[in-house]
């Protein structure tokens, strides 16, 4: 999932750099999002994986 959110950022970027605002912004927001939801996995698995070796 982290892939497609840095996969997403690039695309943002590239969009950015040849004045694509529309899909800039659009790409910009789903790479925001897939990093939520990355990162609220990882603290979800972090902490379950905690609670599992006590």
């Amino acid at each position: 999932m982290l892939r497609w959110a840095i996969a997403f950022l690039i695309i943002a970027l590239i969009a950015a750099v040849f004045g694509f605002g529309g899909i800039a912004a659009a790409a910009t927001d789903i790479a925001r999002i897939l990093f939520l939801v990355f990162l609220v996995l990882f603290v979800i698995s972090l902490v379950f994986g905690l609670m599992r070796r006590s």
